[in-house]
């Protein structure tokens, strides 16, 4: 029997993680919801990926809200799409755009923004914001709800 999850290839079995994000498979089903406008939120609290220049390890807690439209991207393979991203090197400002403008163009969604909150590296901390434009009305975004980084104080 065919269903919506039919072309699924990679839930519900052993994915090897891609070995960099170009590589990554991002796969989609369709959105059974059609004309309904919601909210859908993804967050990865535990994000890595490389400094282009010194290969040393940077760490991003990401948030990613989208509207979708005819799409939703499955959960799995934006998992190993995320987990790619560990050994690429790329500042924090590319890895967060990339990754806002990948899931838009394979999911052609109402409205997505992407925030990357980075942890401090040299002592400053850089946080990273992408949106498709103004945020839809009569859709309930709640906000990220990360706090701007105190360090220990």
């Amino acid at each position: 029997m065919s269903s919506i999850y039919s072309d699924l290839k990679q839930l519900g079995g052993k994915t090897d993680l891609p070995a960099s994000p170009d590589e990554a498979e991002l796969e989609r089903v369709q959105n059974p919801q059609q004309g309904v406008a919601y909210c859908v939120r993804f967050v990865a609290p535990e994000f890595t990926s490389l400094c282009p220049m010194t290969g040393q390890p940077d760490f991003a807690h990401l948030v990613i809200d989208y509207v979708p439209g005819d799409w939703l991207v499955e959960s799995k393979s934006l998992k190993l799409f995320l987990g790619a991203f560990r050994n690429h090197g790329a500042f924090h400002e590319d890895c967060t755009v990339s990754i806002g403008r990948r899931l838009v163009a394979f999911l052609a969604p109402q409205w997505l923004r992407i925030g990357g909150y980075w942890y401090p590296r040299g002592g400053i901390p850089v946080d990273v914001f992408w949106q498709t434009g103004p945020q839809p009305e009569g859709v309930w975004i709640p906000d990220q709800g990360v706090p701007p980084y105190r360090g220990r104080g």
